[in-house]
C-alpha cells in the first residue's frame, strides 16, 4: 500500500483531499468534528517534515453554486484551534486569488480551499477542472476515505497529474488495512452482522460475505422480507415485496456454502412507529396485524449474543431495530456489547456504515472496539466490488 509513511514532505506542497464534510448547527458551529480529528495525523506528519499543506473538501449538497451554509468558511476557526496554528482560507477553490495563495505557502503553513461542489466539473469528475486543482500543490494525499466510492474530480481524477507523488493519507491507510484484514485475513469464525432497513440495500455485500463468512446474522427492517419469503406473518412491518425470491437465494446460497444464516426467531412489535406506542413481545412468525416489528426480541439476543462471542473477526453494519428510539433500542446496545466483549477477549471487530457507527457512539463504545470505519458507503462498496475509484487512482502510476 502507497502510504505516507514512505515519504518526507521537506519542501512539498501537499494538496490532500480530506473528508470535511461535517454537521453544522444553525449557527454555523461544528457539531461534530469527528471527521476533522482524523485527519489531524496527516496533517501533522507533513507539517513535521518541513511541508506546507493545501487541504479541499466538499460539504453538503450545493445545488447551484456557492451557498452560504455550505461555504467552508464555517469550519476554519475549529480546524484552527485542532491543529493549533492559523489556517488559511481562500474562497474560491479555482480563481488567481486561490492559485496565488497556494503558491505562496511557506513550510508549515495551512490553506483551506472553498467548497469543491460549488463547480459542477468536481462531481462530474470533469478532467480540465481536475487539472486545474492539481496545480494547488506538487504531491497529492487523499485522505477522505468516505468519498473514495465516487469517481469525483478531486479523489479519482486528480490522482493522474502527480505520476508517482501521491499517497494514501492516514485515515485511508487505516481504512484499507482495517477492511483487508477483516475480508481477506479473517481469523476465523468470521461474522457478519447485517442490519437496516432493506435487504434490497444489502444484496450485493450479502453476495460476497456468503463466500467469506462463517455466520451471517440478520437484524433490523431487512429481517422481515426473509420472515415473510419463508411464509410468516409479519404485521405491518416494513417489508420488500419484490425481494421475496432474494431473500429466498440468500437463505438457499446460504445452505449450499455451508454458512450459518441467522434469523431473528422474536420481536418486539408496536402499534405505531412511534416510541410510546403499545407494544408487545411476539414470535417473529406470527405478528398480529396492525402491530409493526421494531427491534428483536430477548430470544434472538441471546443466540446472536452466544455467536458473536465464539466470534474472531466480526464485521457490523446496520442495527438491530430503531435503536433511535429508547423502547425499541435493547437488541442494538444488546449486539454492540457481544461484540464489545468478543473484542475483550481477543476477537478483531470492524464497525462500519453511519447507523452501526452511531450506535457505538451513542453507548460510548469507539473505543472498546477494533476499528470504527468512517465512511458507511465507502466501506460497503469496498467490499461489494474490492476496491474504489478513489483508491485506484492513487495505485496506478
Amino acid at each position: 500500500m502507497n502510504t505516507i509513511d514512505k515519504y518526507n514532505f521537506g519542501n512539498k506542497r501537499a494538496l490532500i483531499r480530506v473528508d470535511f464534510n461535517v454537521p453544522l448547527d444553525d449557527k454555523f458551529n461544528v457539531a461534530d468534528d469527528t471527521r476533522m480529528r482524523a485527519a489531524l495525523p496527516t496533517i501533522k506528519k507533513i507539517i513535521a517534515d518541513g511541508g506546507a499543506v493545501v487541504l479541499m473538501s466538499h460539504l453538503g449538497r450545493p445545488k447551484d453554486g456557492p451557498t452560504e451554509k455550505y461555504s467552508l468558511k464555517h469550519i476554519v476557526k475549529h480546524l484552527s484551534a485542532l491543529v493549533k496554528a492559523p489556517v488559511k482560507f481562500t474562497s474560491d477553490c479555482m480563481g488567481a486569488d486561490a492559485f496565488n495563495a497556494s503558491a505562496s505557502l511557506k513550510a508549515g503553513e495551512i490553506l483551506l480551499l472553498e467548497n469543491l461542489r460549488f463547480y459542477k466539473e468536481e462531481e462530474k469528475g470533469d478532467v480540465a477542472f481536475a487539472e486545474k486543482l492539481a496545480a494547488h500543490g506538487n504531491f497529492y494525499v487523499n485522505d477522505a476515505f468516505g468519498t473514495a466510492h465516487r469517481a469525483h474530480a478531486s479523489t479519482a481524477v486528480v490522482a493522474k497529474y502527480f505520476n508517482s507523488k501521491k499517497c494514501f493519507g492516514y485515515v485511508m491507510s487505516g481504512e484499507l488495512a482495517s477492511i483487508n484484514k477483516v475480508l481477506t485475513q479473517a481469523e476465523k469464525p468470521f461474522t457478519a452482522i447485517m442490519g437496516g432497513a432493506k435487504v434490497s440495500d444489502k444484496i450485493l455485500i450479502l453476495e460476497q460475505l456468503l463466500n467469506k463468512a462463517n455466520n451471517i446474522i440478520i437484524g433490523g427492517g431487512m429481517a422481515f422480507t426473509f420472515i415473510k419469503a419463508q411464509g410468516g406473518r409479519i404485521g405491518k412491518s416494513l417489508v420488500e415485496n419484490d425481494k421475496l425470491d432474494v431473500a429466498l437465494k440468500i437463505i438457499a446460497d446460504a445452505k449450499a456454502k455451508g454458512v450459518n444464516l441467522y434469523i431473528p426467531t422474536d420481536a418486539i412489535a408496536a402499534d405505531n412507529f412511534a416510541n410510546d406506542a403499545n407494544k408487545k413481545y411476539c414470535d417473529i412468525n406470527t405478528i398480529d396485524d396492525g402491530y409493526m416489528g421494531l427491534d428483536i426480541g430477548e430470544k434472538t439476543e441471546t443466540i446472536y449474543a452466544d455467536v458473536i462471542s465464539k466470534s474472531k473477526t466480526i464485521l457490523w453494519n446496520g442495527p438491530m431495530g430503531v435503536f433511535e428510539m429508547s423502547n425499541f433500542e435493547h437488541g442494538t446496545k444488546a449486539v454492540a456489547d457481544a461484540i464489545v466483549a468478543a473484542t475483550k477477549n481477543g476477537a478483531y471487530s470492524l464497525i462500519g456504515g453511519g447507523d452501526s457507527v452511531a450506535a457505538i457512539n451513542k453507548y460510548q463504545f469507539a473505543d472498546k472496539v477494533s476499528y470504527v470505519s468512517t465512511g458507511g458507503g465507502a466501506l460497503l462498496e469496498y467490499i461489494e466490488s474490492g476496491t474504489l475509484p478513489g483508491v485506484e487512482a492513487v495505485e496506478k502510476n
